[in-house]
């Protein structure tokens, strides 16, 4: 799935110029993707974009409530479900806040990139794909992250060298 939204991300540099999903799909089919993760890529852009759209995001109160829009205070504090702890891992939430405190993560986005983090199939998500993850939600907002977070999330750290 992730080589896919990578895929997209390169050849599509803003979330609008994305075509529709159905001819999106036609054309990563013609890339030489397998079915299964064009599938799996579409129902996760798809549901990218639905939360997105969504301002603010919906918040389940108790596991058997219904959703309900609560807007995240701009300095609240996250406190993460054992799921999403279990999910995510250590480096992932880190990575998370790392950019929170970097101020390029507001709380809106926060939740809408662990959304998307929590419907990710890994378990525990690799660092990887969390970086993928915010990315697509930059890019499906529209919005460019500044320069030093690029860099960030497009950096792998294994390749580095000491200087």
């Amino acid at each position: 799935m992730f080589e896919v939204l990578v895929f997209v991300y390169e050849n599509y540099w803003r979330g609008e110029a994305c075509p529709e999903l159905a001819h999106l799909e036609v054309k990563l089919n013609a890339a030489g993707f397998e079915a299964d993760e064009i599938e799996e890529a579409l129902n996760w852009l798809d549901e990218l974009h639905l939360a997105a759209a969504r301002s603010p995001p919906l918040v389940a109160l108790t596991p058997t409530s219904q959703t309900l829009p609560v807007a995240p205070k701009p300095r609240s504090m996250r406190i993460y479900t054992l799921d999403e702890q279990d999910h995510l891992g250590v480096q992932c939430l880190g990575f998370i806040t790392f950019l929170e405190a970097l101020g390029a993560l507001s709380a809106d986005t926060r939740e809408i990139v662990i959304d998307r983090a929590m419907a990710a199939p890994a378990d525990p998500l690799p660092l990887e794909d969390l970086k993928i993850i915010v990315l697509m939600v930059f890019w499906s907002l529209g919005q460019e992250p500044d320069a030093l977070v690029l860099d960030e999330l497009c950096d792998n750290a294994f390749c580095r060298v000491a200087h």
